[in-house]
């Protein structure tokens, strides 16, 4: 507005001036509101960029080359293994599989050291020998008796049914290789040819994953039936790709037991076809998965590490001190629960459960006060940010979040599912996506019963020759 508007309105009495005002007024309004509406897209645009592994759910692969902040505090320990540590060398054996004696034969003089007998130092190198395929022939025989013209036949074993085929150990080995190691197929075949001779297939490499698939349908069926029967169950899921789809494999873990399937859904309908979740009885670990909570015959228990992650997400990004404050009393909890643990104690006292309980809810009020919600526009819900929605969900997920305090069998996260389901991402990133639909179940299956064998102390190579001769590893958990 120019000297000579502002002059003439002036000159035009107070009523004209009344007029201007409140005209200028509305506008700084609406100015005013554009500029916190910007101010608050700002904010949550620069969240979003500030978010990284250390401080969200986004994977690691997403952090880029950049060094991430570690979250465990300094113990003021050294570095590397620790007074008391066990460590380990490369032993000598008793008895070598070959020895070389080194011995002086004659001496300068000319006397003979033959006979001589002196101090001897020993040392040993361990090597592996040269790797031959070793062919049997089976050979079946049809004898007439001479004596009463009787015809006598032998029959070939029972696992020998092709003119040539591959034993469990070669058969063990190709799956060991793309099931375990996840090399992809074609890398696996020039490892087979560059180490044992053989020129083996892909299609080869197929065909004996889907025989050890089917071998091991009961391995499957007895594992998901101790998992329902579990008090504590791990559960997870991530993408993957699969026939230019995304397809969603779903875990469900313990200790001692690793189920994996894929699915196309993520939700619901993924966990009722599945089939562990709807019968489970128990305490199901998990993220913050709403359709988790459909099933109510189970109770939750939320993952604090997530928490962890996105409460310091909200310290970074807005400053917030209820957010500090939250991540100090989880872990203090955890560090208390530890050490009762690490007495024999099953369960914490109620006179101290009920304290932690009274500064956590002290928490979440003092975070509504911290981070009020704003007013709603006179139409749609308020604009709740990234904090508002932590805050409440702490709020009406309090027991979920604290039930590692309640009960010292549940664990204070979900770490176990995370590590069971990382190997599918490392599997594509080694292998890539699965062509076609039946390779991921099966691959699922296989990856499953390698889980489970590990878990149990059982060695991979031995136990998928003896799926393969129908006898896999059974564990019993219950």
């Amino acid at each position: 507005m120019d000297e000579t508007t502002i002059i003439k309105t002036y000159n035009d009495g107070i009523n004209a001036v009344v007029s201007l005002v409140k005209e200028l007024n509305g506008q700084v309004l609406s100015l005013a509101g554009q500029v916190n509406a910007l101010n608050n897209r700002i904010a949550e645009l620069e969240a979003r960029l500030n978010k990284n592994s250390g401080n969200s759910n986004k994977p690691p692969s997403s952090d880029g080359l950049k060094k991430p902040k570690n979250m465990r505090e300094k113990t003021g320990k050294p570095t590397g293994g620790q007074q008391g540590h066990e460590g380990k060398t490369l032993n000598k054996v008793e008895n070598p599989d070959k020895t070389v004696d080194l011995k002086p034969t004659q001496c300068e003089c000319g006397c003979c050291l033959s006979s001589v007998d002196g101090v001897t130092r020993t040392r040993q190198v361990i090597e592996l020998p040269t790797i031959k395929v070793f062919t049997t022939e089976y050979r079946t025989h049809e004898l007439v008796c001479p004596a009463c013209n009787k015809v006598h036949k032998t029959e070939f074993p029972e696992d020998v049914k092709q003119p040539v085929q591959y034993g469990e150990n070669i058969q063990a080995l190709m799956s060991y290789l793309t099931n375990y190691q996840l090399i992809p197929l074609e890398r696996t075949a020039e490892i087979l040819s560059d180490i044992i001779g053989q020129n083996v297939s892909e299609g080869t490499l197929v065909n004996v994953n889907s025989r050890l698939y089917k071998k091991l349908e009961e391995v499957e069926t007895s594992t998901k039936q101790q998992l329902i029967a579990s008090s504590v169950v791990h559960f997870d899921e991530t993408g993957m790709r699969s026939g230019g789809k995304t397809q969603w494999l779903h875990s469900a873990s313990t200790d001692k037991l690793t189920h994996y399937e894929v699915h196309e859904k993520r939700g619901t309908q993924a966990a009722n076809d599945i089939g562990i979740l709807p019968d489970f009885k128990g305490t199901a670990c998990h993220d913050h998965w709403i359709p988790y909570y459909t099933f109510g015959d189970c109770s939750h228990s939320e993952c604090n590490s997530h928490n962890l992650r996105n409460l310091k997400g909200i310290n970074e990004d807005y400053n917030h001190e209820w957010a500090k404050n939250m991540s100090s009393l989880l872990i203090e909890i955890k560090q208390r629960v530890d050490t009762l643990r690490s007495e024999g104690r099953a369960e914490m006292d109620f006179n101290e459960t009920a304290k932690y309980n009274a500064i956590y809810k002290d928490i979440i009020s003092k975070g509504k006060l911290e981070c009020p919600i704003p007013v709603a526009e006179k139409t749609g819900r308020p604009n709740k940010n990234a904090a508002h929605r932590l805050l409440a969900r702490l709020q009406k997920y309090d027991v979920e979040t604290l039930s590692f305090m309640y009960d010292f069998n549940i664990p204070f996260d979900n770490n176990l599912a995370e590590r069971d389901i990382r190997m599918v991402k490392l599997r594509q990133k080694i292998s890539g996506c699965f062509r076609g639909k039946e390779g991921p179940i099966v691959f699922c299956r296989i990856r499953s019963y390698i889980s489970t064998c590990r878990k149990n102390g059982q060695k991979v190579m031995e136990s998928l020759v003896k799926a393969i001769k129908g006898e896999p590893f059974i564990p019993q958990t219950l």
